[in-house]
Formats: C-alpha cells, sequence, structure tokens
C-alpha cells in the first residue's frame, strides 16, 4: 500500500501523518510495584490516577504522561499511541485506516489527551492515533531553571528523559512493517533478513529518530504479542547507575548493558515487576536527516553480521530476548520476575 497513491480527499497525502509517539498503555498485574520501578528507580513523575490507571511522565517530556499503567490479571500491552501530524492529519489517517479494515473506531479521550481513533496492525496490536493533548505545567517547587526543560531533574532514582520507542513481536515482519509504511507512513530505516530471505526485524520512524517502533520476528510463532517499551536515559554513565541500582533492588537484568550496531544505542534490558520488558536506551543512537535515506540491511544469516548486529555485550543476547513476550493474545504469562515494594 503506497501512502502517496491517493490523497485523502483535498490533502496532499504526501503530507506526514504522525508526528511522534505519544504515550503508551502498559497492562500489569503488580500496579503497585509496576508504579515502584518507573517512579522510583526510572525517576517518572506520577501525573495522576483514573480508577485502574496511574500515569507518569519522564522530566523532559512536555505531555500530561508518556507512559500509563493499568492494572490486569496478566502483562502486556494496552495501547500504543501516535500524535498525528495536525487535526486534518487525524481525519486523514483514521479514513485511511477505516478504508483498509483496521480502524476500530472513535473514542472520546481521557486524561491528557482528546478524542483518538482507535485501529490494530495486521496481529492486532492495539494502537490509536490523537491530535489533542494536554501539557505538562510544573507545579513551583518543580520548576526547571531551564526554560526548554518542563520540570527540574528528579533527585530520586537514575532518572530518564524521554519516551523513545517501542518494538513489536510479530509472526509476519514484512506483513506489519507493510501496514506501517502503506498506512501510517513510516519510513524503514534498518532491516534485518534471516535465512531464506525471511524479514526478521524491521526499524522504523517518521521523525529523525532511527526508530520510533521496531519490529521483530516472534521466535516462538505466537502472532501479536509485546517486546519491550524504551526510555531513553542519556549519557553512558547513567546507564551504569542504572544497572547498579537494578541489580542492588533485585531488578532483574536480561541482557547489557552493551551496544546495538542495529541503531548504534547503548541498552540494558530489564523486567519490571509486573513482567513487561524495558529498555534503557541512549547515548549513541544515530539521527537522521537525510531525506533520501536507504535502509541498511543487516543478513543475519551470515555469522558476521548477526555479530555485529550488537557489536559488543560479552556474547549473544539470551534466548528470552527471541521468545519472550507480553501478549495481546489472551493466553497466560508469567513474568520473568518480580519485587514486593517495602
Amino acid at each position: 500500500m503506497d501512502p502517496t497513491s491517493d490523497r485523502d480527499g483535498d490533502r496532499d497525502a504526501r503530507a506526514p501523518l504522525l508526528a511522534q509517539l505519544a504515550h503508551v498503555e502498559l497492562l500489569t498485574p503488580r500496579l503497585e510495584e509496576s508504579t515502584w520501578f518507573f517512579r522510583d528507580v526510572l525517576g517518572l513523575e506520577e501525573t495522576g490516577r483514573d480508577g485502574a490507571s496511574v500515569y507518569l511522565r519522564a522530566y523532559e517530556d512536555f505531555y500530561h504522561h508518556t507512559l500509563q499503567l493499568t492494572a490486569a490479571e496478566h502483562p502486556g500491552l494496552g495501547r500504543v499511541a501516535w500524535r498525528a501530524a495536525s487535526s486534518d492529519a487525524l481525519e486523514a489517517v483514521a479514513r485511511r485506516l477505516g478504508a483498509a479494515g483496521f480502524g476500530r473506531g472513535w473514542h472520546d479521550g481521557g486524561p491528557g489527551h482528546g478524542p483518538a481513533y482507535r485501529f490494530v496492525t495486521p496481529e492486532e496490536h492495539p494502537m490509536e492515533v490523537l491530535w489533542e493533548v494536554a501539557y505538562y505545567e510544573a507545579p513551583p517547587e518543580k520548576r526547571s531553571l531551564l526554560r526548554n526543560r518542563p520540570q527540574r531533574r528528579p533527585l530520586r532514582g537514575v532518572p530518564v528523559r524521554r519516551l523513545d520507542h517501542v518494538n513489536l513481536l510479530a509472526r509476519s515482519v514484512r506483513e506489519v512493517r507493510e501496514f506501517l509504511v502503506g498506512c501510517l507512513g513510516f519510513r524503514l530505516r534498518e532491516q534485518k533478513i534471516g535465512q531464506g530471505g525471511t524479514e526478521v526485524g524491521a526499524w522504523l520512524s517518521m521523525s529523525p529518530l532511527v526508530h520510533e517502533v521496531a519490529v521483530m520476528r516472534d521466535a516462538t510463532g505466537a502472532a501479536g504479542r509485546f517486546h519491550h517499551l524504551a526510555y531513553w536515559y542519556g549519557c553512558p554513565q547513567h546507564l551504569i547507575d542504572a544497572a547498579d541500582v537494578c541489580a542492588d533492588y533485585g531488578i532483574r537484568i536480561e541482557a547489557g548493558p552493551g551496544k546495538h550496531g542495529t541503531t548504534q544505542g547503548m541498552f540494558m534490558y530489564v523486567f519490571e515487576p509486573g513482567g513487561n520488558r524495558v529498555e534503557l536506551f541512549g547515548d549513541t543512537g544515530y539521527l537522521i536527516f537525510d531525506p533520501t535515506w536507504k535502509t541498511v540491511v543487516w543478513d543475519v544469516a551470515n555469522e558476521a553480521d548477526l555479530e555485529r548486529s550488537s557489536i559488543w555485550f560479552g556474547g549473544r543476547l539470551p534466548e528470552t530476548f527471541y521468545t519472550y513476550g507480553t501478549p495481546s493474545r489472551r493466553e497466560p504469562v508469567t513474568g520473568p520476575g518480580s519485587r514486593t515494594v517495602r
């Protein structure tokens, strides 16, 4: 599906539809413990509660929230929310998704944002697109001296700075990637090809970020599961500090600290107490300004490229990295780690 092949009414279909990743809802069977992790370990600011949900944001996130934690029986993805490029773009993308059969209709909105159009990927990953947002207003005691920072850096945990990206697991990476490009206008930045020419990974963005969404093949053969949510931490010392804190407070570290070849980001993967994987991502990830960017392709069937996809780590990523995900399917999955809040 070519996003430039129609004009969505009077609107030039070549104009961007989406501007950025707005927020992510994670489901957790341990709401207070998950809140403790994001608030006290990663330094997020709690901005509100509504029923079974807690809303949080990092100190350089400008909106009301970038994370919604919602109590549920099992961990998983509640929804990924994208902000449209304009009010007209919101209407255009809603028409496009509805016509393609992926639309699930309008929602009145909720804390921090206005009306949203809900939809799913071909593997039923739940998403929405919105335009109207509420901006965070810091109380006097939390206001930064920097006019371009929405609040002071917190004095708790090892505070992350902003929401960065999401990673989806898929039975068919190609099908989900074609949907993101064709229906939503994402650009394919990097790609991994495995045995027999099968697409096993795709990194896509709408902005100069190297990726706002990634899609990886689910080694279990399941469809529609969630791999991880990522927050950007800043400089390498912050990553080392976060590793030290996680180890000392019983947070399971799955992999890292290390450096990816794909995206060039320094990383660490941990499991928050509810069972969802979280990546701390930052430092060396590059930006793309070239309007004629050519997709970087990794041949991971080739041993050399497979090794270079994480250029230093101390060994390959563990098997759980390719097999563990939190499901949008309704089958119970037990999280790999938990902690009792004290």
